[in-house]
Order: structure tokens, then C-alpha cells, then sequence
């Protein structure tokens, strides 16, 4: 059983920057690939970005590609995604997802926090 905790969303300005993290209340953390995704009001819960359980691999949506970076501290238990250059689109509640082996799909995932609002003004 992994407990996840999300933290770190607020309300910015575009172009503004944000550090949301993924607590994990795991021993067994560093065998998970973790990530994030977002759901806008009224959309799908979309794939933002993941990390391989060592973080030697990261993988991105193309929206998000040059703007987000993710990283994860097995030491810690936790998974951080650096949001930089927001733009109102980017508005969604963000949730971490854990899984054995690393995924974009959101139905593989067995494991979510509770979700974080990030809100861009424009």
C-alpha cells in the first residue's frame, strides 16, 4: 500500500513558476515509477509527466516539454515537478500516481494522491 500526498499548488501569474511535491508514505518508494497528471473542470485526467524508479528516465507530454521538469529523492520518499513559464491552460488539479513499471496511462496506475489546484491567471 502506497499513501501519496501532493503539495505545493497555489495560484500564479503566466509565466510565473510553481514546485508542487509528492510525499510517499512507501519504505518500498525506489521500486515505484511515479507521476503526474492533471484534469481540468469537465476534462480527462491527462499525463503530464513521469520518472523512472531510479529517475534515470523521464518522460513529458509534448505540452508541457521545455517548461516542466520532474525529479524524485528516493532518500526522502518524494517526487517534485518544477513548473516553469505557466500559461492559463496549465490550470488543472495535479495529482502524483504510482506504479511499478512507469506508464503514461492513467487507468494503469494503482496508486494517486488526493490532488493539488494549480491556477494560472492570465
Amino acid at each position: 500500500q502506497v499513501q501519496l500526498v501532493e503539495s505545493g499548488g497555489g495560484l500564479v501569474q503566466a509565466g510565473g513558476s510553481l514546485r508542487l511535491s509528492c510525499a510517499a508514505s512507501a519504505r518500498t518508494f525506489s521500486m515505484y515509477s511515479m507521476a503526474w497528471f492533471r484534469q481540468a473542470p469537465g476534462k480527462e485526467r491527462d499525463f503530464v509527466a513521469a520518472i523512472s524508479r531510479t529517475g534515470g528516465s523521464t518522460y513529458y507530454a509534448d505540452s508541457v516539454k521545455g517548461r516542466f521538469t520532474v525529479s524524485r529523492d528516493n532518500a526522502k520518499n518524494t517526487v517534485h515537478l518544477q513548473m516553469n513559464s505557466l500559461k492559463p491552460e496549465d490550470t488543472a488539479v495535479y495529482y502524483c500516481g504510482a506504479r511499478r513499471y512507469i506508464s503514461s496511462t492513467p487507468n494503469d496506475y494503482d496508486y494517486w494522491g488526493q490532488g493539488t489546484q494549480v491556477t494560472v491567471s492570465s
